[in-house]
């Protein structure tokens, strides 16, 4: 069995949720980096993402896509990282809360208000996230009681939550709120974010000093 980690990515994607939990959780990895146009619609590559999009990693023969996923994936596939509660601790429930509430309702919720999509009044029962004011009402709770989505306890939740934030707010699709303000600025100083900005951010400036 091959214990490569192979990380597929673009430094201007979401894989850069992604590498920074890779940074997290400190394992050696091989990153291959794709571009939009052609080696992520490859036959090679689409046959470990038919999506022909990034992030994707490879490990032990497994191939996972998706943020949330690779985040969950991969605090459980090192748990000697401590990015996750084990199976029998009552925080285990906080923390698949989060992380998916954050791939599912937050996730639809930004996507829709950088579209410029307001959902009906009549509609918003069908609409996972409801309205706009509840996802951000959400998360002021889950931020309100720690530093952390658990308490005083970082985890793989915190990366993918985070991130979620911290691009909303540049972008605007989500409010600067004074908790969602200071939660970031908690998490972007971490040292693992920060070796993980520097890293991509190398990228990009490669990328734009080779045109």
């Amino acid at each position: 069995m091959n214990d490569e980690l192979v990380f597929y990515m673009n430094p201007q994607s979401r894989a850069r949720i992604v590498r920074w939990m890779l940074e997290e959780v400190g394992q050696p990895y091989r990153a291959e980096q794709l571009d939009y146009r052609n080696s992520m619609k490859t036959p090679e590559y689409l046959a470990i993402n038919p999506m022909g999009k990034v992030p994707a990693i490879t490990h032990r023969g497994v191939v996972v896509t998706e943020c949330a996923a690779i985040c969950a994936y991969l605090a459980d596939a090192f748990p000697q990282a401590g990015l996750a509660p084990a199976l029998n601790d009552p925080q285990r429930g906080p923390y698949y809360r989060w992380m998916f509430f954050a791939a599912g309702p937050v996730e639809a919720c930004v996507t829709n208000q950088a579209l410029g999509v307001e959902v009906p009044a009549d509609k918003e029962a069908m609409v996972g996230y409801g309205r706009a004011d509840k996802v951000v009402a959400a998360l002021e709770h889950a931020l309100s009681t720690g530093d952390y989505l658990l308490g005083d306890r970082f985890s793989a939740a915190d990366v993918y939550v985070g991130s979620q934030l911290g691009w909303s707010m540049m972008f605007g699709t989500l409010p600067k709120k004074p908790v969602f303000e200071r939660y970031w600025e908690r998490l972007s100083a971490r040292p693992a974010a920060i070796r993980a900005k520097e890293l991509d951010d190398a990228l990009i400036a490669a990328q734009k000093a080779g045109n």
